[in-house]
């Protein structure tokens, strides 16, 4: 055993634990540390989706020029396979508010 090992606590850790040794090597820590920090960003950047989705009109009248123009940027840099009738659905009431001036 390494000075840096340790021992497999949790099934977590025994996905990692490639030699089946029962001892998290360096390698295999950082295969673990690496999926661990994908998991937080990937989680961030669903957070992030998550802001402008099912936008209703009132929304939209409580926000600023800038927000409601943010809001269409985020809705037209996504992917176009994504959810569909809702990124129509937020471009079509955004666009409506700006040419209302709500």
């Amino acid at each position: 055993m390494g000075f840096f090992d340790r021992k497999v606590d949790s099934s977590y850790d025994a996905m990692f634990d490639f030699n089946r040794d029962g001892v998290l090597d360096l390698n295999e820590q950082g295969a673990q540390l690496d999926d661990f920090l994908q998991t937080i960003e990937e989680d961030s950047v669903e957070n992030e989706e998550d802001d402008f989705d099912d936008l209703d009109w009132d929304e939209l009248a409580e926000m600023d020029e800038d927000e409601r123009r943010e809001a269409l940027e985020f809705v037209l840099s996504r992917p176009s396979g994504t959810d569909n009738d809702n990124r129509l659905q937020v471009i079509l009431v955004v666009a409506c508010s700006f040419i209302l001036g709500k």
